[in-house]
């Protein structure tokens, strides 16, 4: 498959603000299984937050890394480790090898293929497809791919590293394509959920905690899980985020969690929506229709809204406004598919 190497900017745009990580451990990404982990466990490949270094640190194998590092002198062509998406499936679009720290240790090529299985039995399936082929890494930082003509649907991910040595992340990010089938035309469920195809695709502010982490599972385990901004400091300050739905829906209730925050939590909230064709409307455009006013907010809570404005129509987006600043853990929208 054709893939293009991008900037930091211009995969921010194109691909990691729009798309999903849909490898990843907090959304119940897992790995099942590789070719050697001597120094560094593959499990760290797929951890939500940036790598680390402690270069006192040292382990029975070695000097400590924060990723995936094999042995030296790997007499096969490469190592490679194979990955469970934390999604039912998806539509791959880009990825990110980081290979932070590790700086003559490095991975100096990869390459990534891709599965559809109904089944983990998958280590020794022999029809892999290439998502893209044999790329260069270099030591210590981030590479950017965008993957072009990619329409199939899949499960699951295998990285290969030529032929061993070090990688510190790896992202998969892709379109969720939820499994809507088994759904009567009345079934309620969470149209926001990143397991049903949500995606936070636009937001004011994220210094504390991602956009994305309203839309996991759960309530989290602390407030390093969940969206958090800065402290405002001009009158009249607001943050929001803008959630793409699953699928165009007929809204029932809305739920915003702000467990974990006790201190940082909202002031107050307001909620509108939108059935657009766009990815990413403005969140100025007059377009937008009121489905909560004000409504003042608490700690560690989640507040249920069922008796919500204008809910009577089906809309695309929903954009979730909190004042001034603060912190909220998940956001669930539930409703009907239209």
């Amino acid at each position: 498959m054709t893939v293009q190497q991008l900037s930091l900017e211009d995969f921010t745009e194109q691909v990691s603000s729009q798309h999903t990580d849909v490898i990843g451990a907090k959304l119940g990404g897992s790995i099942l299984g590789f070719s050697d982990e001597w120094f560094a466990e593959a499990s760290n490949l797929i951890q939500p937050k940036p790598p680390i270094r402690d270069a006192t640190k040292f382990v029975y194998s070695g000097a400590w890394y924060d990723g995936w590092e094999t042995r030296r002198h790997n007499s096969e062509e490469y190592d490679w480790v194979i990955i469970k998406f934390g999604v039912s499936s998806a539509k791959l679009i880009g990825a990110e090898i980081d290979t932070a720290f590790f700086n003559g240790n490095h991975a100096p090529a990869i390459s990534i293929e891709a599965l559809n299985s109904d089944t983990d039995d998958v280590l020794n399936d022999k029809k892999w497809d290439v998502v893209f082929d044999k790329v260069e890494c270099g030591p210590s930082q981030r590479h950017f791919f965008k993957i072009a003509e990619l329409s199939k649907v899949y499960t699951h991910a295998k990285l290969k590293m030529y032929p061993d040595g070090g990688i510190a992340r790896f992202r998969l990010y892709g379109d969720v394509v939820p499994n809507f089938q088994t759904l009567s035309v009345d079934s309620v469920i969470d149209y926001a959920a990143v397991q049903n195809g949500g995606v936070a695709v636009s937001f004011s502010d994220q210094h504390f905690g991602t956009a994305d982490n309203l839309l996991l599972p759960g309530r989290g385990h602390d407030m390093s899980d969940g969206w958090e901004t800065k402290r405002s400091r001009t009158a009249g300050h607001v943050d929001w985020v803008i959630i793409k739905l699953g699928t165009t829906v007929n809204i029932k209730e809305v739920v915003v969690d702000t467990a974990h925050f006790r201190g940082n939590f909202p002031n107050r909230i307001s909620l509108k929506a939108i059935n657009t064709d766009e990815l990413k409307p403005s969140y100025d455009t007059d377009k937008w229709v009121s489905l909560l006013g004000e409504e003042k907010t608490y700690a560690d809570k989640e507040h249920v809204f069922k008796d919500l404005l204008n809910n009577d129509a089906a809309y695309t987006h929903v954009a979730l406004t909190i004042i001034p600043d603060g912190g909220v853990k998940r956001v669930r929208v539930l409703g009907t598919k239209s």
